[in-house]
């Protein structure tokens, strides 16, 4: 198997860089626009810890860069591939372990309406002055695990809100040959979701609930980011998350929870430790940052229900941010 090229930078040659950072100049990151690095070398190491493919593959033309920072089994030709399949492995997991969507269960016990536009499941107290939002990953709102959750929340006397941020228009067949995933993405980016999120927590408050949570899930989870960015939530959870920058994280304002999958491609350990470096050095947010050992992205609203670990590691992650909930939200 291909090693990625996180994978195939050695701890010596990461040394080694580290040390060679203050010995060369400036560039800056095409991708980012914003963010420096002191040397290409060093840019390239960065940006493949946090994610940056679009810009690694721009340093196609420059293969003794790579070479450089590489373990001696690895070619520049290999990292370069490794590169692709990391992404590729980065998007596929977004899709693993689909739900099977309907309008409504036998189960649920809230009901479908309207608030700001958007059709959403709503459960819990209608007169709670506080409110739990829960965005979706590109599966949609209707997953019957996503609205059990949700049930679950609302039990500990919060009105829960579970919008359609895709208007009827969630990836359903994300294997089918026909499905065009960029254009899909190109019409419902998180920017997106976070206006109309913030168009339903205006609705919300409109009502008389005073104090606001926001939990999302991999594309909701950076919608919850940065709705974090603004006064609109008291807090949020994010649950295996899309790809982040340290830009988003730098953003946030409010006290945030990142709970992570040991196993994710999207968003790695190392990566969500960082952000949660970065959380914890912010004076007066609270933050905090867990690690799921052996699940992969997903893991907490998209499992198979006969597989015991598999929901004992679910329940924990939703008990986490239910607590986190209880502990900000009042």
């Amino acid at each position: 198997m291909l090693l990625s090229l996180t994978q195939a930078v050695t701890p010596q040659k990461r040394t080694e860089i580290q040390k060679a950072e203050k010995e060369n100049p400036e560039v800056e990151n095409p991708y980012e626009g914003k963010r420096k690095f002191k040397s290409r070398k060093w840019a390239v190491l960065q940006l493949t810890h946090c994610g940056d493919f679009h810009f690694l593959l721009r340093l196609r033309s420059s293969p003794p860069l790579l070479s450089q920072i590489l373990s001696p089994k690895i070619s520049s030709a290999e990292a370069f591939i490794g590169i692709e399949e990391t992404k590729k492995m980065s998007s596929t997991q977004c899709f693993e372990n689909p739900p099977t969507l309907s309008s409504s269960s036998t189960t649920d016990l809230g009901v479908v309406q309207e608030i700001a536009g958007l059709s959403a499941y709503v459960t819990g107290p209608a007169g709670s002055n506080r409110a739990v939002l829960l965005i979706s990953d590109v599966f949609g709102y209707k997953a019957p695990i996503l609205r059990k959750l949700a049930d679950k929340v609302a039990a500990a006397g919060y009105l829960v809100v579970v919008p359609d941020f895709f208007f009827g228009d969630p990836i359903v067949k994300f294997d089918d040959p026909n499905f065009d995933r960029e254009s899909w993405r190109s019409k419902h980016g998180t920017d997106k979701g976070c206006e109309d999120a913030r168009s339903v927590i205006a609705d919300l408050r409109s009502k008389g609930v005073t104090s606001i949570g926001a939990a999302g899930f991999c594309w909701g989870g950076v919608v919850v980011v940065k709705l974090a960015k603004f006064d609109d939530i008291q807090a949020g959870v994010v649950l295996h998350p899309g790809r982040l920058t340290v830009d988003d994280i730098n953003g946030i304002k409010v006290p945030v929870s990142i709970l992570g999958a040991e196993i994710d491609h999207a968003s790695p350990p190392e990566q969500l430790k960082e952000f949660g470096e970065i959380l914890s050095a912010k004076s007066g947010i609270d933050s905090f940052v867990k690690i799921f050992p052996g699940v992969t992205h997903g893991w907490s609203v998209r499992y198979n229900l006969d597989d015991e670990s598999a929901v004992r590691s679910a329940e924990e992650a939703q008990a986490d941010m239910l607590n986190w909930f209880i502990k900000h939200v009042k």
